[in-house]
């Protein structure tokens, strides 16, 4: 486990099955205790017991079952509240509270804002908490989700939005999918020092058995190849080597192709 400190909050953040990790977010000022796509049921249930508090909430990204196999055990256990997207209501297991951008889910002590991010899936939501942003499989360290549903036009639409929030939010996806990533960016990316910063610094840490993950926006911007293309400079450069058109959404789709045949 390791733990994050915000203003109203602490992220506890565990490693669940292969590659995932699940957030539980205790509030400072209230008895919520959230958990983010929770996985496996065993490992919360754990971390509750540790933290000697409740299940109260669990927030899901999307439905995907790496997401959401928790939820009907933690259900059952804590009689905890299902959050999730009224877009995508009918797959979520166990959905209490249907949430949208206009409809935010109330958790004492905590602002919680929810972004439309599809792209991986369709109903595809993110969480921002004050600094801190539980993106799903939305927004990866130095990558992003496959569109196994939406369009490209559709998940391009969504990194802008996440890439709009503040450079020093932190970024809680839900894979440690990061040092891949970053060999795919050094790939299409290959003059960028701050991107070769990050290779060097994110394997040391998982070298350590350490994470990658919290990243934050501003990192993401700078050495993330499906951020690029809000660089002028980049998105020209890459469209002129690959004969594309040269427009950040063209750039995007092509850089995403690419990944999945890389």
């Amino acid at each position: 486990m390791w733990s994050y400190q915000h203003q109203h909050f602490t992220v506890h953040q565990f490693p669940a099955l292969n590659d995932n990790y699940i957030y539980l977010i205790e509030a400072k000022n209230s008895d919520v205790l959230a958990v983010v796509d929770p996985a496996d049921a065993s490992i919360v249930n754990q971390a509750c017991e540790n933290l000697g508090k409740p299940l109260t909430h669990i927030l899901n990204t999307h439905h995907h079952w790496d997401h959401t196999d928790g939820n009907k055990a933690l259900k059952q256990r804590w009689n905890c509240m299902v959050v999730g997207a009224a877009d995508d209501a009918a797959r979520i297991p166990y959905i209490d509270t249907q949430v949208s951008e206009k409809v935010f889910p109330k958790l004492d002590g905590l602002d919680i804002q929810v972004l439309d991010v599809s792209g991986h899936t369709l109903g595809h939501i993110a969480y921002v908490i004050d600094d801190a942003l539980f993106c799903g499989d939305a927004l990866f360290g130095a990558g992003c989700g496959r569109l196994f549903e939406g369009s490209p036009e559709q998940m391009w639409q969504s990194l802008q939005k996440l890439a709009a929030l503040a450079d020093t939010t932190q970024v809680y996806c839900a894979h440690e999918y990061t040092l891949p990533n970053l060999r795919f960016a050094r790939n299409v990316d290959a003059d960028n020092k701050e991107l070769e910063s990050r290779i060097h610094r994110d394997t040391q840490a998982r070298m350590k058995k350490q994470p990658t993950i919290p990243s934050n926006i501003a990192l993401e911007k700078a050495t993330n190849p499906f951020l690029r293309p809000l660089d002028d400079v980049f998105m020209h450069r890459y469209a002129k080597a690959q004969h594309i058109d040269a427009n950040a959404l063209a750039v995007f789709t092509h850089l995403r192709q690419s990944k999945d045949r890389w």
